[in-house]
């Protein structure tokens, strides 16, 4: 193979999802769609989160950074790919290409970190809950947020500074968006150092689920102890949501990245990667909606609440008499 100078590749050329033609508007229509339903669902899920007393906690503080995650995730691929399904102007610089790998790392890495503070969350609430208000507050979980960026953050700009530092023998990425394997699949030489980071330091930064099986465990464990169905019931009722949603992240982050390279099929990490990349973030609010009464008590009453201050405006009349609101 011939080995070309990394200077010379200035841009790189996006294969997207398929190269069917006749496929491409029924591709667009269908992401587009799953795009608005994931964008929508978060930005009622902050909104409700964050304007609602009844949630002012630090667990649904977390949902709405959570939520706030999903929506970038999506923004960092989605747009970028509805473009260029209908188009055949696929390509995306150098630059461009590597700030799309550090952004999307970044918020990848910091939605496993809040599953992991929601999961320690969850242990003190159910294991400990005499003690919850002294352990957990909001101050703690922005401190935590902020720490988590932090530490996504450096280590995205690792991955990406040593994936500039890569001699290229191509630009054709067979993917929709600049994701690391794909990037890697186009280096000259095997890059050792890019994929003992992945197993290594990734594992420590990237992987947090360890933390949340711990957490799991221990509640398990203080369930068990107690020998109580009724207990069990509130656990699963508290936990169910958080629970699936790990599932969901995780079982597909696993299967794109902790495999050793020559294992990929990049046709099926592209379902992956759509999958970790539009239908979690639309199913996340869905799960987090459907499944927690809070959640569902608080979108009533800022539907009912639109649905006065629409009907009731000050001023107005019925049968010609002032509305009383209260």
């Amino acid at each position: 193979m011939a080995t070309r100078n990394r200077t010379e590749v200035t841009e790189f050329f996006l294969l997207g999802l398929s190269s069917w033609a006749e496929m491409q508007p029924v591709i667009f229509g269908i992401v587009l769609a799953m795009y608005l339903v994931a964008l929508m669902g978060n930005v009622l899920l902050v909104i409700v989160a964050l304007s609602d007393p009844k949630l002012q906690t630090p667990m649904y503080f977390l949902l709405s950074q959570l939520s706030f995650i999903d929506m970038f995730l999506t923004t960092i691929t989605v747009p970028q790919m509805l473009v260029h399904t209908l188009s055949v102007n696929r390509i995306i610089s150098f630059n461009c290409c590597m700030i799309q790998l550090f952004c999307f790392m970044a918020v990848g890495s910091m939605e496993g970190h809040l599953l992991a503070a929601m999961a320690y969350d969850r242990y003190v609430a159910i294991c400990d809950p005499l003690r919850y208000s002294a352990i957990i507050s909001r101050g703690l979980c922005l401190r935590i947020t902020l720490t988590s960026w932090v530490v996504v953050s450096l280590n995205s700009l690792l991955y990406s500074v040593l994936v500039t530092r890569l001699t290229f023998c191509g630009n054709q990425v067979t993917h929709f968006f600049c994701d690391i394997t794909p990037l890697l699949k186009l280096s000259c030489t095997r890059p050792v150092v890019n994929e003992m980071l992945i197993f290594t330091e990734g594992v420590a930064v990237v992987v947090s689920p360890f933390f949340i099986l711990g957490s799991y465990a221990r509640i398990a464990v203080a369930i068990a102890r107690t020998h109580s169905v009724a207990a069990l019931r509130k656990a699963l009722s508290t936990c169910s949501s958080h629970i699936l949603v790990v599932l969901l992240l995780y079982g597909s982050v696993i299967h794109m990245y902790l495999r050793p390279s020559s294992s990929y099929d990049l046709d099926q990490d592209h379902q992956v990667a759509m999958f970790y990349t539009v239908v979690t973030p639309m199913l996340n609010p869905l799960i987090y909606s459907l499944r927690n009464q809070e959640v569902k008590g608080a979108l009533r009453r800022l539907f009912r609440k639109r649905c006065i201050s629409r009907n009731f405006q000050p001023g107005s009349q019925v049968n010609g008499g002032w509305q009383n609101i209260s």
